[in-house]
């Protein structure tokens, strides 16, 4: 096994996340210890604490994340024209803001909702705006009440899958790829 040292506090900081969303996952949020998540990143605690004070900061950072992304692409899509092609455009954003941690941040959410509703009341409701947001630039003002739905479908359908997902035997690549193709199915026509 390797001395734990320091690294690249820009890459560090992704290593973290994804380290310790994998062992959130695996273990659940209140098994895993910061002195866990330095051992599988090969760090010392002193250089996991540089980058985050607790668990629950761990965790605020990736919920800001994911936030931060969904609101950068709720601003873009509302400057753009409402065309079936935003739809998909969006629809590809998202499901990449959504699975970029792969199927572990769905099983993190679901394993430990209670941590998720502790730590970002705030963040759910600001998302919930980013959404809407969302939403409401997809939706033409003509849009009927099925195509409504469609696009509000779509969007969470990929996070559905990948929370319903995550206990089907395929690969996590296979599985998120598929629930992308069927989100765009449910996109309106036209």
């Amino acid at each position: 096994m390797s001395t734990p040292t320091a690294v690249e506090p820009p890459r560090t900081r992704e290593r973290i996340l994804d380290a310790a969303l994998a062992l959130f996952a695996e273990k659940g949020y209140d098994a895993t210890s910061m002195r866990e998540i330095a051992e599988q990143l090969g760090i010392t605690k002193a250089a996991l604490y540089y980058h985050f004070d607790s668990k629950a900061d761990i965790v605020r950072a990736m919920l800001a994340d994911t936030e931060r992304r969904v609101a950068e692409l709720a601003a873009w899509a509302q400057q753009q024209p409402c065309t079936p092609d935003l739809s998909r455009q969006v629809l590809a954003r998202w499901s990449d803001i959504m699975q970029a941690r792969g199927l572990a941040a769905f099983r993190f959410v679901v394993a430990n909702r209670a941590v998720i509703d502790e730590l970002g009341p705030e963040r759910h409701d600001g998302m919930h705006a980013c959404v809407g947001d969302l939403c409401t630039a997809l939706v033409p003002a003509s849009a009927s009440v099925e195509d409504q739905l469609r696009i509000r479908l779509a969007l969470m359908s990929i996070n559905m899958a990948g929370l319903v997902g995550t206990d089907i035997d395929a690969d996590e690549s296979d599985l998120l790829t598929a629930a992308r193709r069927l989100a765009l199915e449910l996109l309106p026509d036209a």
